[in-house]
């Protein structure tokens, strides 16, 4: 009889043991129930310009927010129980829509928010003449009254006096030294002027602050007279390290010696002016020197075409070979607009100093890429 009695107890008290664990987790600790988030709104829309909205979020444990979208930045104001989160969408600069989302996170709890926001839209003006395929995306008319140099959210400048590996003679500015401006914007154009200053000429190498890959880029240009002139419109590369290797692409160049004479080449390490291999076109243009003319580059993953007022006189195929020595153009160029006087090629039959200043006029510079 106490043998059973003590058998009854045994048993009980495993049972119990038994019971007690089948209510606890498997780690040995009791369940926790999962954090009770609310966000609003529950979703965000932003227009191409970008927007600032705040979100109310309310949670029974610690939370926090973020965004894997580099264009979707969060700042958590507030971030007790019932807190604020500050979500800032940057302006889309592309033709494109895009959508991302902002997560609110606390212990194994999400709640993600959308985030849509339009495209830039499509700059329409009667008066521009686009290219079949092609929209505006850039442009500087200087028509701005209230600047009268050139605007430096979208230039600028290289200075110096080192020859830029052509010997030139003139020293570059920064728009204006010593009380000389030689880049001047006014009535509707830039004029970038060479003057004879002391014992120096100064002058003016401008580049847009932004580069493109492919596009059509043009300038409406009045060239200047005189020997020793050398006006150029062209692009370099923004990850530039090595000259030719990097590729060169001149829109439109002229040498005061040879008078409305315009060429538009390419370099690059199989084709450049320093071993004769350069490719060139050439074009007579008997008023360019007086009247306004429109010069333009057509560059593509296939080819690079130069025209004059819509005429195409030089093509640059590209040989699809994969080689950058002969293709190095499948990366992003900025523009260039420079004024350079004397060197190799501009001093190459002397210079005319009487010609200063001279003045190269800019009526507009616009990039177009295919929608």
């Amino acid at each position: 009889m106490i043998k059973n009695i003590k058998l009854m107890t045994i048993l009980s008290f495993f049972t119990c043991l038994l019971g007690f664990f089948s209510c606890s987790s498997s780690d040995g600790e009791p369940e926790v129930s999962s954090p009770v988030v609310s966000v609003a709104p529950t979703q965000i829309t932003a227009t191409y310009e970008g927007s600032v909205t705040i979100l109310s979020v309310k949670s029974d444990q610690e939370w926090t927010a973020f965004s894997n979208e580099d264009w979707i930045t969060c700042k958590i104001l507030s971030n007790a129980l019932q807190g604020t989160v500050e979500v800032t969408v940057k302006a889309n600069t592309t033709y494109q829509p895009r959508e991302g989302s902002v997560v609110v996170k606390s212990g194994t709890t999400r709640v993600s928010v959308p985030v849509s926001q339009e495209a830039k839209p499509d700059i329409v003006d009667p008066d521009i003449d686009t290219p079949e395929g092609y929209r505006l995306i850039w442009q500087d008319e200087f028509n701005d009254s209230k600047l009268s140099t050139p605007d430096e959210s979208l230039w600028w400048y290289e200075t110096g006096a080192s020859g830029w590996g052509n010997n030139e003679i003139q020293n570059y500015i920064p728009g204006s030294k010593n009380g000389e401006t030689c880049a001047q914007v006014s009535n509707g154009t830039l004029k970038i002027i060479a003057k004879k200053v002391s014992n120096e000429v100064y002058s003016i190498r401008m580049n847009t602050v932004e580069s493109w890959k492919y596009g059509y880029f043009e300038a409406r240009l009045k060239l200047p007279a005189g020997k020793g002139t050398w006006p150029a419109f062209w692009m370099m590369p923004k990850n530039y390290t090595a000259w030719p290797d990097d590729g060169e692409i001149d829109i439109m160049e002229e040498v005061g010696y040879d008078p409305n004479v315009i060429l538009s080449t390419v370099h690059c390490k199989a084709y450049n002016h320093s071993i004769g291999t350069q490719k060139s076109g050439t074009i007579k243009v008997p008023t360019a020197q007086t009247e306004f003319h429109v010069y333009a580059v057509e560059w593509t993953e296939d080819f690079i075409k130069g025209y004059v007022d819509g005429k195409c006189y030089f093509t640059f195929d590209n040989d699809k070979k994969g080689n950058k020595n002969t293709w190095p153009f499948n990366a992003a160029f900025y523009l260039k607009l420079n004024l350079a006087w004397g060197g190799d090629w501009g001093g190459a039959q002397g210079i005319d100093e009487s010609a200063l200043p001279a003045t190269y006029e800019i009526d507009y510079v616009r990039v177009f890429q295919k929608k």
